[in-house]
């Protein structure tokens, strides 16, 4: 990727953020943490990964930041000086979860080698 696409990518991160933290009412949207954002090389479409504090309301968040969607990109479009912005796809992110798995192997292991 270029430096381009990584810049506006890292500037969405901090913008969504802000805008699902302060914006948007929906009380399913509280804590969602956003972890990164992938955009194409042409701005047309970006991946919004995200966490989510209440493992229990996934699937409910996830379809409350698809309906909020549109309001995000309203937002962007006078926060982010680029001509385009572009169609947002949330995604949830299970990379902290299975850094966790992860840990607790390695946890494991030690407690099995008597470390």
């Amino acid at each position: 990727m270029s430096i381009k696409v990584d810049r506006i990518g890292s500037n969405l991160v901090k913008e969504i953020s802000y805008i699902l933290m302060t914006e948007v009412k929906n009380p399913d949207v509280r804590f969602v943490t956003v972890t990164d954002c992938k955009v194409t090389s042409d701005l047309s479409y970006a991946k919004v990964y995200v966490t989510v504090f209440n493992q229990d309301k996934i699937n409910e968040t996830m379809k409350a930041l698809k309906q909020a969607s549109g309001f995000i990109r309203h937002e962007l479009r006078e926060r982010v000086d680029i001509r385009h912005i572009p169609e947002l796809e949330f995604v949830y992110d299970e990379s902290i979860e299975y850094g966790k798995k992860i840990e607790n192997i390695i946890e494991k292991i030690k407690e099995e080698d008597g470390e």
